[in-house]
């Protein structure tokens, strides 16, 4: 199914950059320049998912965001913010958005992370607790037979239920976050224990060493150590 992004910004060479990209990788893109534009495009084309900066010259994102899913809550939203503006981050999420990047950014980062934000409305192949069974919550983040509801705060694995502690599912939840994708030990030492943690990287490898005895135990692996670089989540071979 080929899936619709809708990217929101005023400037049109990054519209036309980013456009470009997503049609690279077999999506239908279209772009608007203002927060007007934007929500008339989401009524009549009806994406499956918007990259919307936080800055447009008429509406700003939040109030796009607001409009749109007024009419489509389904919509997924990928939020563009600039480096220093954390409050716009945290407001862009507690308002609804689903993810965001920060300025300057990489196309492969924008791409996978959409990549992650469309597998959550994909129609799965598979059940709640059961890749092969009935329908999946719209929060459940899936990776090969590996799923975890976020309203539910639940994982199961081939089915099966896996009890973590709250440190254990953060970590699981920011590398099904970012799948395929390599992680430093200093990426998820930000991410799940945050700047204010004194800790060291040897904390890293003790709680990866948790989750790989509760998720790959007996079974194929998907927590792989990639030398010298860090850690990787994939489904599992």
């Amino acid at each position: 199914m080929t899936r619709r992004i809708l990217v929101v910004d005023d400037e049109p060479d990054l519209v036309e950059v980013l456009c470009g990209a997503l049609r690279y990788e077999g999506w239908q893109a279209l772009g608007a320049a203002t927060g007007t534009e934007a929500v008339e495009a989401a009524r009549s084309w009806g994406p499956d998912a918007v990259v919307l900066d936080m800055m447009l010259p008429d509406l700003d994102g939040l109030a796009v965001l607001e409009r749109i899913h007024a009419h489509q809550p389904e919509v997924r939203v990928l939020f563009l913010t600039a480096r220093d503006a954390v409050e716009d981050r945290i407001a862009g999420i507690a308002a609804g958005g689903d993810d965001y990047v920060t300025k300057p950014f990489s196309l492969a980062e924008v791409v996978v992370r959409l990549r992650g934000l469309l597998r959550r409305v994909d129609p799965p192949a598979a059940g709640w607790g059961d890749p092969h069974a009935a329908v999946l919550p719209p929060d459940a983040l899936v990776l090969g037979d590996l799923v975890l509801v976020e309203s539910a705060r639940e994982v199961t694995r081939g089915g099966q239920p896996v009890e973590l502690s709250p440190t254990e599912y953060a970590l699981l939840h920011y590398l099904l976050r970012h799948p395929r994708q390599v992680l430093s030990k200093a990426q998820i030492l930000d991410a799940v224990w945050s700047y204010d943690f004194g800790g060291q990287a040897h904390v890293v490898e003790l709680y990866i060493s948790y989750l790989r005895k509760k998720i790959d135990a007996g079974r194929s692996p998907m927590i792989h150590t990639v030398r010298g670089a860090g850690y990787l989540l994939k489904a599992a071979q």
